[in-house]
């Protein structure tokens, strides 16, 4: 077998079989325990020494959906409710398989302008959606995380060209160091995107009003009236461990009144934008100067995708910007080259699942997910509220319920340590997904609902697995 070229004429079938274990599988995904430990010595079979001549493109793909099938955690079902994963929606999932198929080079105009006006195309209609403003430049990426390190790359050149100097070209030599304020709420991946660009990890001035992080907006005004100079803020549209929320617009008056760059950290919170009946949480991101989203959580596409939205459009090009290499384009190039405007240049064609899904459920099928979802988050905090065993640490304002089982007469100093075996116990059983947290000091759950296969069904059965657990861990 050996060379590909031998096989040329199993392509077509290798994906037939693909496509043919496809039904079954995703027929399935509601019935399936999410994660099913017993099946764990299928991965013995992905092990092995690289054979000489191979075992032919058939036999391998067959190989890898058995085993991916029963070994794989069903992340994409829906009672997957750890770490904010949604799923893919049928037209998600088919452009995803369109996007392999074409195995397009996205990075330059010249070697795909399918990918590179697909890509321009859903990034207007991503920011129709999310009600920012059509003027704004934007890319996508293959992360939250790439995202957030793409609005801070161009909060940084921006901030540098205000003491004068080009970061892109000549680095952060002999400048000082860029000031970085958030509450609470800001996540590791702000944090990471900071570290990877030289800022600092441990830097930013975290100015929080309580313990549970809410940003203190009196004490950041202080504090940006003290730097000299321009500073960063960080918004955070949506808190992993609650859903909460950063007051956005009084941030972005704080950025206008002190000169600074407001960055929003939406990874999911964003998607609040979707209804009006939710709009409220975010308003103000539309003022923002850079804002950050993930693709493959409430958007429901396949992984890896995320979107980076900045005011400036000529922001991004002086950050990532070309690089006079003779075989690329020049800066002047009249087409969009999306490798000169975020940190990738070898990109999937990623905009292809985001363009099929929204083509087909449109504005209102999102409006109503979201509504949906937050339904469910409500449905979720009445069954704790009303639990004598169960109490509810913060209101539910979206998509996550912060809670933990607190029974009668037992200490506070052993809730923690009890809550710590449920939550291994829960991730044990495999029926749903769910993990735990500390907030405010108290191991805590915290299922977060962005599926577009979860129903109340799956919600109930989450609250009496939980349920069960706790009576049987709490003896």
């Amino acid at each position: 077998m050996s060379d590909p070229l031998n096989e040329r004429d199993t392509a077509a079938a290798a994906l037939g079989m693909v496509a043919e274990a496809a039904g079954p599988y995703l027929g399935s995904l509601p019935d399936l325990p999410v994660h099913d430990h017993d099946a764990g010595g299928l991965l013995d079979l992905l092990d092995g020494e690289l054979s000489e001549d191979g075992a032919g493109t058939l036999d391998s793909v067959a190989q890898l959906l058995r085993v991916g099938v029963g070994a794989a955690t069903h992340s994409s079902g829906p009672r997957f409710f750890h770490f904010i994963v949604g799923g893919s929606t049928p037209a998600a999932q088919a452009g995803d398989w369109v996007t392999s198929l074409l195995d397009q080079a996205t990075g330059l105009w010249l070697t795909s302008p399918l990918a590179s006006r697909a890509e321009t195309v859903v990034l207007r209609w991503l920011k129709d959606l999310f009600g920012l403003p059509r003027s704004y430049g934007g890319v996508l990426t293959p992360s939250a995380t790439f995202a957030n390190l793409t609005g801070l790359a161009c909060a940084r050149q921006w901030w540098g060209e205000r003491h004068g100097a080009d970061v892109a070209a000549d680095g952060l030599a002999g400048l000082p160091r860029m000031p970085v304020l958030s509450g609470g709420y800001i996540h590791p991946s702000s944090r990471k995107a900071l570290q990877v660009l030289g800022c600092g990890r441990d830097a930013v001035r975290v100015l929080s009003r309580d313990d549970a992080g809410r940003v203190d907006v009196a004490a950041m005004d202080r504090a940006l009236g003290e730097i000299a100079g321009p500073a960063v803020i960080v918004g955070n549209a949506g808190e992993v461990n609650t859903g909460d929320f950063d007051p956005l617009d009084e941030l972005a008056t704080l950025a206008e009144r002190h000169g600074a760059w407001l960055h929003v950290d939406g990874a999911f919170g964003l998607f609040a934008a979707t209804t009006p009946r939710l709009s409220h949480l975010v308003a103000g991101v539309e003022r923002a100067h850079s804002v950050a989203a993930d693709g493959h959580k409430w958007l429901n596409v396949p992984y890896e995708s995320g979107f980076a939205f900045v005011r400036d459009p000529a922001l991004p090009g002086r950050t990532f910007g070309a690089w006079g290499a003779p075989y690329l384009p020049s800066a002047d190039d009249p087409n969009i080259n999306y490798n000169f405007l975020g940190p990738e240049s070898s990109r999937r064609a990623r905009a292809l699942p985001i363009w099929a899904t929204l083509r087909a459920y449109g504005r209102s099928g999102y409006r109503e997910m979201a509504e949906r979802h937050h339904d469910l988050a409500l449905r979720l905090g009445g069954i704790v509220e009303q639990a004598p065993d169960l109490e509810l640490l913060a209101p539910v304002r979206l998509c996550v319920v912060c809670f933990r089982y607190r029974p009668p007469g037992v200490p506070e100093e052993e809730l923690n340590e009890l809550n710590r075996r449920i939550g291994v116990e829960l991730l044990a059983d495999g029926r749903v997904f769910a993990g735990t947290t500390t907030y405010r000091g108290m191991t805590a759950l915290r299922p977060a609902i962005v599926n577009w296969r979860t129903t109340e069904t799956d919600i109930d059965l989450l609250a009496s697995v939980v349920g069960e657990i706790a009576a049987r861990v709490g003896t």
